[in-house]
């Protein structure tokens, strides 16, 4: 049996704008390539987008893997985490605390991941956080915030300490708990978390030899955003552009299916 005989929802293609139907296909998508990177966490963690022209938000069902996630079966919910279009499934509710948190105030963002892979938990209980020891640290730490933990993320009094902490930036390392990024589109977050999460592999790894590090000069870090202007070729995100098409054909060939 494979992923869509094991998950059967009906298409709703016919039933939402184009515009909602590919942010649909896209989120999908990038579900199906965190489980494909092993970035997921069984049925927990969750990456939202917002649906087109609206202040609503697309996110996971809930106890479904992330390999089985269609575009059909993607919930849409609003501000407040009510569902907006009938589904037979239920959302996590503490995702909906964290995205709604973001999408709330950053009306700039059009999608918001969130991971808690070992390597991004290791780093993030680490006082001094990211390290500035990788050419991939440097895209991270051009944007980074962070943000105390306070348990699991079920407290709606959070979410302003969040919003404020997070400020303008597009990566956040949540402490004792994981990574967070969020950008303009689902390419550019998705390949935020890819080098987001590559920091992390790397500094643990580093740490892991038992030798004196190298830190990357201040002068150096000091120029990191024009530096990813210029390796994205784009002013403004992460040149998500770029790889997704790849990122998609590489999705086609060993999970296909997503786009239903």
């Amino acid at each position: 049996m494979n992923v869509s005989e094991a998950v059967s929802v009906n298409s709703l293609r016919d039933q939402v704008s184009a515009e909602e139907w590919q942010t649909r296909v896209d989120l999908a998508a990038c579900y199906r390539l965190v489980a494909m990177y092993g970035w997921d966490d069984v049925v927990f963690t969750h990456i939202s987008a917002k649906s087109p022209g609206t202040e609503h938000f697309l996110i996971n069902p809930y106890g479904l893997m992330f390999e089985e996630i269609t575009a059909s079966s993607l919930v849409k919910v609003d501000l407040a985490g009510n569902k907006v279009t009938d589904s037979p499934y239920e959302i996590n509710p503490a995702g909906y605390t964290i995205h709604s948190a973001v999408h709330e105030v950053r009306h700039d963002v059009a999608c918001v991941m969130h991971t808690h892979t070992a390597a991004g938990v290791a780093v993030s209980a680490q006082r001094q956080g990211v390290l500035p020891i990788s050419q991939q640290s440097l895209f991270v730490l051009a944007s980074l915030s962070t943000h105390g933990y306070e348990g699991v993320a079920l407290n709606h009094d959070e979410k302003a300490r969040l919003q404020a902490d997070l400020g303008e930036t597009a990566f956040m390392l949540l402490h004792n708990h994981g990574l967070l990024t969020c950008g303009s589109s689902i390419a550019d977050t998705f390949l935020m978390m890819f080098i987001f999460q590559r920091a992390c592999e790397i500094q643990v790894m580093a740490q892991a030899g038992g030798s004196e590090l190298i830190a990357i000069p201040e002068q150096i870090l000091a120029g990191a955003k024009a530096m990813a202007a210029g390796v994205t070729r784009t002013r403004s995100g992460m040149g998500g552009a770029l790889a997704w098409p790849g990122l998609l054909r590489k999705l086609d060939a060993q999970s296909p299916g997503y786009a239903q």
